[in-house]
């Protein structure tokens, strides 16, 4: 499986989802990709919950920044220059699809859990969040084969 020259992870907040699958990419194709994040919107900062389970893997996620669509492109991050657009809602899917109608990239759409407001205890909620980030590990190692790093078995 080839790997694309870089990546753009989208969810609604980038807070949980998207912050969490640019750790994992980063972390097991380390600097064979060009990876990023963003949201629809990002009107909340990165989810403790993500930052925990993602730490359980050893990916640090507690400095990350949202930003949106817009930021990204405020700051010149130009859209069209991504192979790849990997949306994990809907509504950043339709995002995604609608800035990227004049641009020649593929976006695909990996239907992953929102953990968030799932749990009653802080345990059942780790829970929710363990799952996301599995779902998201699943199906990243599935599209671009197995981890690169030396001493990476994304488990």
């Amino acid at each position: 499986m080839s790997l694309p020259q870089s990546v753009l992870f989208c969810c609604d907040h980038n807070a949980v989802r998207s912050p969490m699958a640019e750790g994992m990419m980063k972390r097991f194709y380390g600097t064979e990709c060009y990876v990023q994040s963003a949201g629809v919107h990002n009107d909340i900062e990165i989810d403790g919950f993500a930052v925990a389970v993602c730490a359980e893997l050893g990916i640090e996620l507690a400095r990350h920044r949202a930003r949106s669509f817009d930021e990204m492109n405020n700051w010149g991050d130009d859209l069209s220059a991504f192979d790849l657009i990997v949306a994990l809602s809907p509504a950043s899917q339709r995002h995604a699809l609608e800035l990227t109608r004049l641009y020649h990239l593929k976006v695909e759409y990996w239907p992953v859990l929102d953990p968030t407001g799932l749990g009653e205890t802080r345990e059942a909620k780790l829970q929710a969040y363990r799952l996301t980030r599995d779902q998201i590990r699943e199906r990243m190692l599935a599209r671009f084969g197995p981890a690169t790093v030396e001493g990476e078995d994304g488990a």
